[in-house]
């Protein structure tokens, strides 16, 4: 079974918490995983990860507990393939709006007849070849989040759930506070409420949902503590937090955030 959604499956009171990985550093990576996160995003979408990122930041993270999930930069087979190759086994495919693109991405998941994704034994993926059964369990040990960050996915968002093989939803309400005419305003309450109204169609419809925060701060309420996962910021906006906490003046004001995660 994929560990992640192994994860998911724990009874807990509160949802799994990760981070975003957006530095690109394996050790920056590696010090979080000891710091007790249950998992966390390796971004290649806004981060500067390559293949070759990925691969390091995959052997970092995997001598702590925390899990990995690889963000892809666009909904890409070959993409999709390469990220499975090197070891990640759950991924989130960022702007899916539509059923058609669910679709494709659990495709690229998925090895013939059920999908299209590339067949290769020596990869890491197999501990080169030495897995066993690799090939024929594979699509068990691999999922797929979708992120619904657009109104456009919010329309579409019951085609979306209805698609087999999906592991879940995340939804990032950056880009949807954008797509709302609310650029920069993701504590809108009107993002807000979209947002809560999305974690419940993906509830009732029985499909696994997590999303981003600022801080722990913002898991307030009975919607926001339903989640399934939740990351909390990422590891530069934590350091930048951390940072303006030690500069900031006894008894002064902050010092100024430029904002963001």
């Amino acid at each position: 079974m994929n560990p992640f959604l192994r994860l998911l499956e724990q009874p807990r009171a509160n949802p799994a918490l990760g981070t975003f990985v957006m530095s690109g550093s394996p050790l920056v990576a590696e010090a979080l995983g000891c710091q007790g996160f249950d998992w966390c995003v390796l971004d290649m979408e806004h981060g500067t990860l390559d293949l070759a990122g990925v691969l390091a930041m995959l052997q970092a993270v995997s001598s702590t507990s925390m899990l990995p999930m690889v963000r892809i930069p666009a909904l890409d087979a070959v993409t999709v393939k390469r990220v499975l190759d090197v070891g990640a086994t759950t991924l989130l495919v960022p702007y899916v709006e539509d059923a058609r693109q669910a679709r494709e991405v659990v495709a690229a998941l998925r090895y013939p007849p059920h999908g299209i994704r590339g067949v290769a034994g020596n990869t890491r993926a197999t501990r080169f070849g030495t897995l066993p059964d690799a090939l024929r369990t594979a699509d068990s040990r691999c999922a797929a989040f979708v992120q619904i960050e657009s109104l456009r996915g919010v329309d579409n968002l019951d085609g979306i759930l209805a698609v087999e093989g999906l592991a879940g939803v995340f939804v990032g309400p950056a880009d949807l506070s954008a797509s709302m005419g609310l650029l920069g305003q993701a504590q809108h309450p009107d993002v807000l409420a979209l947002v809560d109204s999305i974690a419940r169609r993906c509830r009732d419809a029985g499909r696994l949902v997590g999303t981003l925060v600022g801080s722990r701060a913002d898991l307030h309420g009975p919607e926001r503590a339903s989640f399934d996962f939740v990351a909390i910021g990422s590891d530069l906006g934590l350091l930048q937090r951390a940072a303006r906490a030690e500069l900031r003046p006894v008894g002064g004001a902050p010092v100024a955030s430029g904002g963001g995660y």
